[in-house]
């Protein structure tokens, strides 16, 4: 059988993480795969961090990030330099996973080069052109042009049907995110900074936030912070610890409404080993991330969604997450009820993650074997 040439594209840490197990996976497959990997690195210092800990090389690293880049600038030095790695390897099936400018950029180039695109993490919807912005129009134009659509879950797959999509090319594979922290997680793991170190996590009720949406910026963002910082006032045996993004808006926002609370832990971003380790010792999750809606139900920790809406409804219905949006008095209610039910805690740590069982790089893999 010739074996299937096979270009994995990513850029950013979450793409990292949950590339990293297809990226195993195809190099146990040598009879099967020739394999490359390409990094445009959009985040730069984000995306190393995750290559280090998962031993993962490149083969093309276009190094495309600057400080201020627009979303045009990312995504032209990402066509450009995605021109010449595919004109370089000649790939039989180019792999993109989710929905950042990256996504969007490798399905584009490998179309332009009539190469085979299959999407991980495919069929993902908030209903909402501008929020999450601008990933909820990259994961559409991504499906656009994508032949294999990796759905993880039967929602996704439906989205992608309702939209005309060929059922024969969506698979149901469950998230690679889930297989990734399969690796990651150790309940003995002792944390580099010895503030995290010395906090109680037995005793203490320790909320874990993290908070970067662009649409969340300002006024939203706001009513967040300060909902934390009420119910931080109002219970003594809550602390706070929030890994804060760089972008200096949030900071800015983080340091007005947090200054000088001594269960309040303002910290430097941290790797995604030591985050998810972290997020395994907290008591629940307030967050406006999608991979942390999928990774905190594995690890039974509740999570409060601080979005208007979200593209994984499937936490939602199946009770390990709960979309709370960002009115402070909504969220500090919804804080409330899991600080002091404890049926409600157990409900929603206890319910079944729905993003499946730790094995989707394999069937991705299968699915590409049996399908190219």
């Amino acid at each position: 059988m010739k074996k299937i040439k096979v270009l994995v594209i990513f850029g950013t840490r979450p793409e990292a993480v949950k590339m990293a197990p297809i990226v195993k996976a195809l190099k146990k497959n040598p009879d099967a795969f020739v394999s490359k990997i390409c990094v445009t690195a959009q985040h730069r210092y984000m995306l190393d961090q995750v290559l280090r800990i998962f031993d993962i090389q490149p083969d093309y690293d276009l190094n495309i990030f600057e400080d201020g880049q627009t979303l045009t600038q990312i995504t032209c030095r990402a066509l450009m330099g995605l021109e010449e790695v595919i004109e370089d390897f000649k790939p039989d099936l180019v792999l993109v996973q989710g929905d950042t400018t990256t996504v969007f950029s490798g399905a584009l180039a490998a179309f332009y080069h009539q190469v085979k695109i299959g999407h991980v993490e495919a069929g993902l919807r908030s209903g909402n052109l501008y929020s999450p912005y601008p990933e909820e129009v990259n994961r559409i134009l991504t499906g656009v042009l994508a032949d294999f659509h990796f759905a993880p879950t039967q929602t996704s797959k439906n989205n992608l049907l309702r939209e005309g999509y060929d059922e024969s090319k969506i698979f149901i594979t469950g998230n690679t995110s889930i297989d990734a922290l399969k690796w990651v997680i150790d309940e003995n793991y002792i944390f580099e900074d010895e503030a995290i170190n010395k906090i109680d996590f037995k005793n203490k009720k320790v909320i874990l936030l993290t908070a970067h949406r662009r649409e969340n910026i300002g006024r939203p963002m706001e009513n967040i912070f300060s909902a934390l910082k009420d119910i931080v006032e109002e219970n003594r045996d809550v602390e706070v610890i929030y890994p804060m993004h760089l972008n200096p808006k949030v900071r800015e926002i983080a340091h007005k409404v947090f200054k000088s609370m001594e269960r309040v832990h303002l910290i430097e971003p941290l790797d995604y080993l030591p985050f998810t380790n972290l997020m395994n010792k907290c008591y629940l999750v307030v967050t406006d991330s999608g991979g942390v809606q999928e990774e905190a139900p594995s690890l039974g920790k509740p999570v409060l969604v601080v979005r208007r809406e979200t593209e994984r409804p499937e936490g939602i219905e199946a009770g390990t997450a709960r979309l709370v949006g960002t009115d402070r008095a909504n969220i500090c209610k919804e804080l409330n009820i899991l600080l002091h039910d404890q049926e409600e805690y157990k409900k929603m740590a206890n319910s079944v993650n729905p993003y499946g069982d730790g094995r989707a790089a394999e069937y991705i893999i299968q699915a590409i074997k049996d399908n190219f």
